[in-house]
């Protein structure tokens, strides 16, 4: 079973706006089922789109299941299925041998910045660049599933 391990943290911002970056990707994904221990997204790129299905979290390890889908039905999806809907550019960052996925959203999520790192393992070890602020790894609130229904601006 294809597994996802991923750990989460917040950004600072005045550290990310000071570092060089490469060009982001603009990603518009939604969720046709969202469950505490399931959910189903599409996401969408200019150039390419995907259905992902993943599964109950079981400390920062779940089963992942994604499948590249032709971008126009990707969008169809999106428009005719989509229960909710974010919006974020991702910027892929090399540091210290690994990708840092660092994801800026827009939007009802606006001033957000969530950065989020592959693992082969859960206890893998990985240096943080410096503008890598807490974990929220366990905090369902930063789940994309959960800020399409809840979103950052509502948070007090």
């Amino acid at each position: 079973m294809p597994t996802e391990i991923e750990r989460k943290y917040l950004v600072d911002h005045k550290k990310w706006e000071g570092l060089i970056k490469p060009t982001g990707k603009l990603y518009k994904q939604g969720y046709i089922l969202s469950e505490e221990r399931r959910t189903v997204r599409i996401r969408v790129t200019n150039d390419a789109a995907y259905i992902t299905l993943k599964g109950a979290s079981t400390g920062i390890s779940r089963s992942e299941y994604e499948y590249t889908i032709p971008v126009n039905e990707g969008n169809e999806i999106l428009d005719n299925f989509a229960t909710s809907l974010i919006q974020k550019t991702r910027y892929n960052i090399e540091y210290a041998g690994h990708t840092w996925e660092v994801d800026v959203f827009t939007g009802d999520n606006n001033g957000l910045i969530v950065a989020e790192i592959e693992l082969q393992n859960e206890d893998e070890q990985f240096e943080k660049p410096e503008w890598i602020g807490p974990e929220v790894s366990h905090d369902s609130r930063y789940t994309n599933a959960s800020l399409s229904v809840y979103p950052y601006k509502d948070w007090k």
